[in-house]
Protein backbone atom coordinates (compact mmCIF):
# COMPACT_ATOMS: atom_id res chain seq x y z
CA UNK A 1 0.00 0.00 0.00
CA UNK A 2 1.31 3.16 -1.03
CA UNK A 3 1.55 5.68 1.93
CA UNK A 4 2.77 8.49 0.28
CA UNK A 5 0.62 11.61 -0.51
CA UNK A 6 -0.11 12.23 -4.20
CA UNK A 7 0.02 15.49 -5.59
CA UNK A 8 -3.57 15.27 -5.42
CA UNK A 9 -3.84 14.80 -1.60
CA UNK A 10 -1.31 17.66 -1.04
CA UNK A 11 -3.21 19.62 -2.97
CA UNK A 12 -6.04 18.92 -1.23
CA UNK A 13 -4.78 19.60 2.09
CA UNK A 14 -2.96 22.65 1.59
CA UNK A 15 -6.28 24.16 0.37
CA UNK A 16 -8.29 22.85 3.48
CA UNK A 17 -5.57 24.52 5.38
CA UNK A 18 -5.34 27.82 3.66
CA UNK A 19 -9.72 27.73 3.64
CA UNK A 20 -9.03 27.56 7.56
CA UNK A 21 -6.49 29.38 8.73
CA UNK A 22 -5.83 32.31 5.87
CA UNK A 23 -8.38 34.85 6.86
CA UNK A 24 -7.25 33.98 10.52
CA UNK A 25 -3.75 35.50 9.66
CA UNK A 26 -5.55 38.05 7.01
CA UNK A 27 -7.01 39.49 10.53
CA UNK A 28 -4.09 39.43 12.42
CA UNK A 29 -2.15 41.31 10.09
CA UNK A 30 -4.57 43.84 9.82
CA UNK A 31 -4.79 44.05 13.34
CA UNK A 32 -1.54 45.89 13.28
CA UNK A 33 -2.59 48.52 10.36
CA UNK A 34 -3.04 52.04 11.38
CA UNK A 35 -5.46 53.09 8.56
CA UNK A 36 -9.00 53.90 9.85
CA UNK A 37 -10.14 51.68 6.79
CA UNK A 38 -10.02 47.71 7.59
CA UNK A 39 -9.36 46.90 4.14
CA UNK A 40 -7.24 49.91 3.23
CA UNK A 41 -3.30 49.09 4.22
CA UNK A 42 -1.62 52.02 5.90
CA UNK A 43 1.19 51.04 7.62
CA UNK A 44 2.12 48.94 11.31
CA UNK A 45 0.91 50.18 13.95
CA UNK A 46 -0.35 49.48 17.73
CA UNK A 47 -2.41 52.24 17.57
CA UNK A 48 -6.07 49.99 17.48
CA UNK A 49 -4.49 47.70 20.31
CA UNK A 50 -3.73 50.81 22.77
CA UNK A 51 -7.25 52.73 22.01
CA UNK A 52 -8.46 49.08 23.01
CA UNK A 53 -7.07 48.94 26.36
CA UNK A 54 -7.95 52.18 26.70
CA UNK A 55 -11.88 51.57 25.78
CA UNK A 56 -13.83 50.47 28.81
CA UNK A 57 -17.11 49.16 26.10
CA UNK A 58 -15.21 45.55 25.79
CA UNK A 59 -13.90 45.13 29.42
CA UNK A 60 -17.05 44.57 31.34
CA UNK A 61 -18.60 42.32 28.51
CA UNK A 62 -15.11 39.98 28.21
CA UNK A 63 -15.17 39.62 31.92
CA UNK A 64 -18.49 38.37 32.15
CA UNK A 65 -17.56 36.11 29.14
CA UNK A 66 -15.13 34.64 30.67
CA UNK A 67 -16.89 33.57 34.25
CA UNK A 68 -19.35 32.23 32.56
CA UNK A 69 -17.13 29.89 30.17
CA UNK A 70 -15.09 28.66 33.34
CA UNK A 71 -18.33 28.51 35.23
CA UNK A 72 -20.43 26.50 32.72
CA UNK A 73 -16.90 24.62 31.52
CA UNK A 74 -16.52 22.71 35.00
CA UNK A 75 -20.25 22.09 35.53
CA UNK A 76 -20.11 20.64 31.61
CA UNK A 77 -17.01 18.74 32.36
CA UNK A 78 -18.72 17.28 35.91
CA UNK A 79 -21.74 16.55 34.53
CA UNK A 80 -20.33 15.32 31.12
CA UNK A 81 -18.32 12.76 33.16
CA UNK A 82 -21.13 11.69 35.39
CA UNK A 83 -23.51 10.54 31.73
CA UNK A 84 -20.05 8.88 30.01
CA UNK A 85 -19.63 6.58 33.53
CA UNK A 86 -23.62 5.89 33.40
CA UNK A 87 -23.39 5.16 29.54
CA UNK A 88 -20.12 2.78 29.90
CA UNK A 89 -20.85 0.82 33.16
CA UNK A 90 -24.25 0.74 33.46
CA UNK A 91 -25.13 -1.42 30.32
CA UNK A 92 -27.98 -2.68 30.53
CA UNK A 93 -30.61 -0.10 32.56
CA UNK A 94 -34.10 -0.41 31.04
CA UNK A 95 -34.25 3.01 28.96
CA UNK A 96 -30.33 3.04 28.15
CA UNK A 97 -31.17 4.04 24.51
CA UNK A 98 -33.46 6.77 25.12
CA UNK A 99 -30.85 8.48 27.34
CA UNK A 100 -27.99 8.18 25.25
CA UNK A 101 -30.21 9.42 22.26
CA UNK A 102 -30.83 12.28 24.91
CA UNK A 103 -27.13 12.93 25.45
CA UNK A 104 -26.58 13.17 22.12
CA UNK A 105 -29.80 14.98 21.12
CA UNK A 106 -28.42 18.72 21.52
CA UNK A 107 -25.36 17.90 18.73
CA UNK A 108 -27.41 17.54 15.98
CA UNK A 109 -29.84 19.94 16.78
CA UNK A 110 -29.71 23.31 15.97
CA UNK A 111 -28.06 26.02 18.28
CA UNK A 112 -31.60 28.08 17.43
CA UNK A 113 -33.59 25.37 18.40
CA UNK A 114 -32.02 24.67 22.01
CA UNK A 115 -31.87 28.28 22.83
CA UNK A 116 -35.69 29.08 22.47
CA UNK A 117 -36.45 25.81 24.37
CA UNK A 118 -34.47 27.54 27.07
CA UNK A 119 -35.98 30.18 26.51
CA UNK A 120 -39.86 29.00 26.71
CA UNK A 121 -38.70 27.22 29.68
CA UNK A 122 -37.14 29.46 31.48
CA UNK A 123 -40.23 31.39 30.56
CA UNK A 124 -42.55 28.88 31.97
CA UNK A 125 -40.85 28.59 34.90
CA UNK A 126 -41.21 31.75 35.94
CA UNK A 127 -36.78 32.18 35.77
CA UNK A 128 -35.50 35.85 35.51
CA UNK A 129 -32.79 35.40 32.77
CA UNK A 130 -29.60 36.62 33.56
CA UNK A 131 -26.23 35.16 34.55
CA UNK A 132 -27.72 31.95 36.10
CA UNK A 133 -30.01 31.65 32.92
CA UNK A 134 -26.78 31.97 30.94
CA UNK A 135 -24.99 29.52 32.59
CA UNK A 136 -27.33 26.66 32.52
CA UNK A 137 -27.98 26.93 28.94
CA UNK A 138 -24.19 26.77 28.22
CA UNK A 139 -23.79 23.72 30.71
CA UNK A 140 -26.66 22.14 28.83
CA UNK A 141 -25.10 23.30 25.12
CA UNK A 142 -21.60 21.90 25.94
CA UNK A 143 -22.43 18.89 28.17
CA UNK A 144 -22.99 16.78 25.37
CA UNK A 145 -19.65 17.24 23.56
CA UNK A 146 -17.97 16.51 26.92
CA UNK A 147 -20.06 12.78 27.44
CA UNK A 148 -18.75 12.09 24.13
CA UNK A 149 -15.52 12.62 24.12
CA UNK A 150 -14.61 11.19 27.38
CA UNK A 151 -17.51 8.32 26.60
CA UNK A 152 -14.88 7.13 23.52
CA UNK A 153 -11.98 7.26 26.31
CA UNK A 154 -13.81 5.47 28.55
CA UNK A 155 -14.91 2.78 25.79
CA UNK A 156 -11.00 1.88 26.06
CA UNK A 157 -10.27 1.85 29.66
CA UNK A 158 -9.09 -1.47 31.43
CA UNK A 159 -11.55 -1.95 34.02
CA UNK A 160 -9.38 -4.29 35.80
CA UNK A 161 -7.15 -1.69 36.60
CA UNK A 162 -9.90 -0.14 38.96
CA UNK A 163 -10.85 -3.57 40.11
CA UNK A 164 -7.27 -4.21 41.12
CA UNK A 165 -7.91 -1.29 43.08
CA UNK A 166 -11.21 -2.02 44.91
CA UNK A 167 -9.00 -5.30 45.86
CA UNK A 168 -6.62 -3.54 47.07
CA UNK A 169 -9.19 -1.82 49.73
CA UNK A 170 -9.81 0.92 47.91
CA UNK A 171 -13.66 1.84 48.32
CA UNK A 172 -15.20 2.88 45.09
CA UNK A 173 -14.98 6.73 44.91
CA UNK A 174 -11.04 6.36 45.77
CA UNK A 175 -10.58 3.48 42.88
CA UNK A 176 -12.52 5.90 40.60
CA UNK A 177 -9.25 8.75 41.89
CA UNK A 178 -6.83 6.62 42.05
CA UNK A 179 -7.13 4.01 38.93
CA UNK A 180 -9.81 5.59 36.45
CA UNK A 181 -8.99 9.41 36.95
CA UNK A 182 -5.54 9.78 35.40
CA UNK A 183 -6.21 7.13 33.13
CA UNK A 184 -9.85 8.87 31.64
CA UNK A 185 -7.86 13.17 32.56
CA UNK A 186 -6.20 14.00 28.60
CA UNK A 187 -10.10 13.46 27.88
CA UNK A 188 -11.29 15.27 30.68
CA UNK A 189 -8.92 18.16 30.29
CA UNK A 190 -9.71 18.32 26.41
CA UNK A 191 -13.32 17.75 26.86
CA UNK A 192 -12.93 20.83 28.88
CA UNK A 193 -11.02 22.79 27.00
CA UNK A 194 -13.36 22.67 23.70
CA UNK A 195 -16.63 23.09 26.18
CA UNK A 196 -14.59 26.38 27.20
CA UNK A 197 -14.16 27.34 23.81
CA UNK A 198 -17.77 26.68 22.75
CA UNK A 199 -18.81 28.89 25.76
CA UNK A 200 -16.62 31.70 24.97
CA UNK A 201 -18.02 32.48 21.12
CA UNK A 202 -21.70 30.93 21.95
CA UNK A 203 -24.13 33.82 20.40
CA UNK A 204 -27.04 32.23 19.66
CA UNK A 205 -28.38 30.35 22.50
CA UNK A 206 -26.75 33.43 24.87
CA UNK A 207 -28.93 35.73 22.74
CA UNK A 208 -31.59 33.67 23.81
CA UNK A 209 -31.57 33.32 27.79
CA UNK A 210 -29.54 36.50 28.74
CA UNK A 211 -31.15 39.31 30.49
CA UNK A 212 -31.22 42.84 30.95
CA UNK A 213 -27.39 43.99 32.37
CA UNK A 214 -26.15 40.83 30.94
CA UNK A 215 -23.58 41.65 27.79
CA UNK A 216 -21.05 38.72 26.56
CA UNK A 217 -18.47 39.68 24.40
CA UNK A 218 -19.76 37.81 21.53
CA UNK A 219 -23.14 39.62 21.89
CA UNK A 220 -20.74 43.27 21.88
CA UNK A 221 -18.88 42.49 18.90
CA UNK A 222 -22.40 41.25 16.58
CA UNK A 223 -23.73 45.08 17.61
CA UNK A 224 -21.18 46.58 16.88
CA UNK A 225 -20.44 44.97 13.16
CA UNK A 226 -23.72 45.19 12.33
CA UNK A 227 -22.79 49.24 11.68
CA UNK A 228 -19.47 48.28 10.34
CA UNK A 229 -16.53 46.70 11.20
CA UNK A 230 -14.19 48.75 13.27
CA UNK A 231 -10.16 48.28 13.57
CA UNK A 232 -10.33 47.59 17.31
CA UNK A 233 -12.57 44.63 16.55
CA UNK A 234 -9.72 42.96 14.84
CA UNK A 235 -7.46 43.70 17.57
CA UNK A 236 -9.53 42.22 19.86
CA UNK A 237 -9.84 39.05 17.97
CA UNK A 238 -6.17 38.53 17.36
CA UNK A 239 -6.03 38.79 21.58
CA UNK A 240 -8.33 36.39 21.73
CA UNK A 241 -6.85 34.05 19.19
CA UNK A 242 -3.76 34.88 20.98
CA UNK A 243 -5.20 33.61 24.69
CA UNK A 244 -6.31 30.00 23.01
CA UNK A 245 -3.47 29.33 21.30
CA UNK A 246 -1.52 29.77 24.77
CA UNK A 247 -3.90 27.61 26.57
CA UNK A 248 -4.16 24.81 24.39
CA UNK A 249 -0.52 24.69 23.79
CA UNK A 250 -0.04 24.51 27.72
CA UNK A 251 -2.43 22.52 27.84
CA UNK A 252 -1.24 19.74 25.45
CA UNK A 253 2.37 20.16 26.56
CA UNK A 254 1.09 19.23 30.35
CA UNK A 255 -0.66 16.97 28.69
CA UNK A 256 2.24 15.06 27.32
CA UNK A 257 4.66 15.50 30.05
CA UNK A 258 1.58 13.72 32.28
CA UNK A 259 1.77 10.97 30.26
CA UNK A 260 5.92 10.87 29.69
CA UNK A 261 5.58 10.39 33.73
CA UNK A 262 3.48 7.24 33.35
CA UNK A 263 5.18 5.52 30.64
CA UNK A 264 8.51 6.37 32.82
CA UNK A 265 7.08 5.02 36.35
CA UNK A 266 5.57 1.95 33.93
CA UNK A 267 9.28 1.29 32.40
CA UNK A 268 11.02 1.80 35.62
CA UNK A 269 11.47 -1.81 37.87
CA UNK A 270 9.28 -1.85 41.32
CA UNK A 271 11.59 -0.88 44.34
CA UNK A 272 11.30 -4.82 45.59
CA UNK A 273 13.40 -5.93 42.27
CA UNK A 274 15.52 -3.32 42.94
CA UNK A 275 16.32 -4.16 46.54
CA UNK A 276 16.63 -7.96 45.54
CA UNK A 277 19.20 -7.23 42.68
CA UNK A 278 21.09 -5.15 45.47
Amino acid sequence: MNRHLSWFGITSLTLGLAFMYLPILVLVIYSFNDSEMITLWSHPSLRWYEKLFTDGNYWGPAWTTLRISLVSSVLATILGVMISLVVTRMRKFKGRSLFVGMTIAPLVLPEVITGLALLLLFIAMGVERGFMTVIIAHTTFAMCFVSVIVTARMAEFDMSTEEAARDLGCGPVMAFFHATLPAILPAIVAAFLLAFALSLDNLVVTTFTTGPGITTLPMRVFSEIRTGVKPEINALSTMVILLVTCVAITSSLLTKRSAAKRVAAADSPPATSQLASA
